[in-house]
């Protein structure tokens, strides 16, 4: 089995699935093992979901019921969100791998 963030590459996708792989895709980016210190603190993985569920919030989508477009201007959001904190190449190579998963969406 082929993964990406707990997501089973070769099973078929829902937007939600994808949602929830952005969630994990962002704490792996910028929340965990990171200079920002944030994986030492208990309420990060809430502190992610929180950042995403507004990315979803100011960029027009719905958290609870997102569809291709939804997850794409929120991962936009993101995006600008972590190039305050990130290194390009790594909010590319990140935002790369999350688009493996949304082109699977239908």
């Amino acid at each position: 089995m082929t993964s990406l963030y707990g997501v089973d590459l070769d099973a078929p996708l829902t937007a939600l699935i994808v949602r929830d792989a952005l969630i994990e895709c962002f704490y792996q980016a910028h929340c965990l093992d990171t200079d920002l210190g944030l994986d030492r603190q208990p309420s990060t993985k809430t502190y992610c979901l929180a950042l995403v569920q507004k990315a979803f919030s100011e960029s027009g989508g719905d958290f609870e019921q997102p569809d291709k477009k939804s997850l794409l201007r929120a991962m936009e959001e993101l995006k600008k969100f972590a190039a305050n904190f990130r290194d390009p190449q790594i909010i590319a190579k990140h935002a790369a791998e999350i688009m493996q998963l949304i082109n699977k969406l239908a």
